[in-house]
């Protein structure tokens, strides 16, 4: 494959670079009127933290203590800087990948691994956070974050001015989501109605084990073209060029402009879930060319080179991890089993006669295990 591209601010190499278009203006990332260099370093610890969630979660499942696990690893930097470009009031509607964009919003990662060990049916209360339950119906979420903006503009939250009150809807998929009906529907009724909604496809290259070159035969973000909408490529593995890419598309959405398409081009450097094997459908060597633009390793150099972190600095973040990952081992372990019955629960607001008769019999079922000490 030739040359991608793509807005891009910090080189595979760490160094800055300038875009015509797009600057990275820290300004309100931190939230806090932090300056630039307390703000890219926030990044780098996002990102680091965030991968250490990633192989943290990765060895509880290989040793029995999650049913499943979808890695990111590769993917912190479209996750980091489009989770940070976020307001307080926007809305987020993940995949099930999207632990780096919980992490900005707020999540435990504690809560994130109740879902996929099973201890609960979701694992945090939207509301809260701002940020969706994991979907893994494939696309499923496009629709739903679309269906939310379009209520956002109608309860007059789009293009009043205040900063602090016009809202924007973000929906995160994959190239393999691409494909699905439900994503391209949710771009018909967004440019229709002009939603206020920011569609970011983090094409990490592989749809499980089909390539990208399989998925389109032109640039994912180009598809917006065909629904009336603008579509922007950026380096996924570039924390500054995300951000600034996914503040520039909310923005415009809460302005009143609609929607946008934003193409992260990354890499999934891990597998598609702990249950998949990668080298069974891709080259090595393409592992090893996407690790030397790993994104964490360039905001490291560039930190290094510019003076704005030295070793004591690290150490005390590799320190940091090690305490997260201490807290997430013995906190998933934990975890309590939940009650079987409770998956009969919240099905309706008031149960019906049905479903009471169903409970009934599954709780009789289960409770003749419990007399054989099952």
């Amino acid at each position: 494959m030739g040359p991608v591209d793509f807005v891009q601010l910090l080189t595979p190499e760490g160094e800055r670079v300038e875009h015509p278009d797009y600057a990275f203006t820290p300004d309100t990332a931190g939230g806090d009127g932090a300056d630039e260099a307390e703000v890219i370093r926030g990044l780098y610890r996002d990102m680091v933290l965030v991968r250490r969630i990633d192989t943290e979660s990765t060895a509880l499942q290989r040793h029995g203590e999650l049913g499943l696990w979808a890695q990111l690893l590769g993917q912190e930097a479209a996750q980091v800087g489009s989770g940070r470009a976020l307001a307080p009031q926007d809305f987020a509607f993940p995949t099930y990948r999207e632990h780096g964009v919980a992490w900005c919003r707020g999540v435990d990662p504690l809560q994130v691994l109740t879902l996929w060990r099973g201890s609960a049916h979701a694992g945090w209360d939207p509301a809260e956070y701002n940020f969706g339950n994991y979907t893994v119906v494939i696309g499923a979420q496009t629709l739903h974050a679309t269906g939310y903006a379009m209520g956002v503009q109608r309860d007059g939250l789009v293009g009043t001015g205040d900063p602090e009150r016009d809202t924007a809807v973000v929906t995160y998929f994959g190239d393999g989501a691409s494909s699905q009906g439900d994503v391209n529907e949710a771009f018909v009724f967004a440019a229709s109605y002009n939603a206020p909604v920011v569609f970011l496809c983090q094409n990490n290259q592989w749809a499980i084990s089909a390539g990208s070159e399989r998925q389109s035969r032109i640039p994912l973000y180009q598809r917006a073209n065909g629904f009336g909408f603008p579509g922007v490529r950026v380096d996924g593995n570039d924390v500054l060029a995300c951000y600034a890419v996914t503040k520039a598309a909310l923005q415009r959405a809460r302005e009143g402009n609609g929607p946008t398409l934003v193409e992260a081009y990354t890499y999934r450097m891990g597998a598609h879930t702990t249950t998949d094997d990668p080298t069974r459908y891709r080259m090595s060597e393409e592992l090893e060319r996407w690790k030397l633009k790993d994104p964490i390793a360039r905001v490291r150099a560039y930190l290094t080179r510019s003076g704005l972190a030295d070793a004591d600095w690290f150490g005390v973040l590799d320190e940091e991890a090690d305490d997260l990952g201490h807290r997430l081992r013995e906190g998933c372990k934990a975890l309590a089993d939940p009650d079987p019955l409770d998956i009969f629960d919240q099905v309706y607001v008031e149960q019906t006669a049905e479903l009471a008769e169903q409970r009934d019999a599954f709780a009789a079922y289960h409770a003749s295990f419990t007399g054989a000490g099952a």
